[in-house]
């Protein structure tokens, strides 16, 4: 998979940070805080990124921060790599696009920090969710991308709350 051909983990979760949430900015410090490497490690690659056109980054009051280039002629592709990486493909192709009647879904931490645990949180917005057929489809997505996948599902009305108390929520689908 992609980690095996990004050697560098640093490197592999800015593209994560960055990439599957287009809107995120970050500064260094932040950056060691979420990945809990070095700062020095993390100033190379961030570097690397901006060198090559991959982030913007400017000055706000004594931090630089950074994000993503969604200019950049392989946003769109590096995205797209990274959506099929995470398995998001295969959680909207064989889970959300066949249950009907969903608004939105969100996965919850889905930092690059949290790429590494082995399930993931789906919080899926509508009503009414058949729960049995969820729990069908959600069988057949984990064994594909080889993650569990731990479904919430709430009503439409709860999104807002929702995004209020998960601000990093990554957004994976909308009706």
């Amino acid at each position: 998979m992609l980690d095996t051909l990004i050697t560098n983990k640093t490197r592999l979760k800015l593209l994560i940070r960055f990439f599957l949430n287009p809107e995120a900015t970050a500064y260094l410090r932040g950056l060691e805080e979420e990945f809990g490497e070095s700062t020095n490690a993390i100033r190379i690659e961030l570097n690397r990124f901006e060198a090559a056109g991959l982030l913007l980054s400017w000055e706000d009051k004594n931090k630089k921060m950074f994000s993503a280039n969604k200019e950049h002629p392989l946003f769109a592709d590096i995205r797209s790599i990274l959506i099929k990486h995470t398995g998001i493909d295969t959680i909207v192709s064989k889970v959300i696009n066949n249950l009907g009647n969903v608004e939105s879904a969100y996965l919850r931490d889905m930092t690059a920090k949290n790429m590494d645990h082995a399930s993931l949180e789906l919080y899926i917005f509508g009503e009414p969710i058949d729960r049995e057929y969820l729990l069908t489809l959600t069988n057949k997505a984990t064994t594909l991308i080889k993650r569990d996948i731990n479904c919430i599902t709430l009503s439409g009305r709860e999104e807002h709350a929702f995004l209020k108390n998960n601000r990093n929520a990554l957004l994976v689908w909308k009706k």
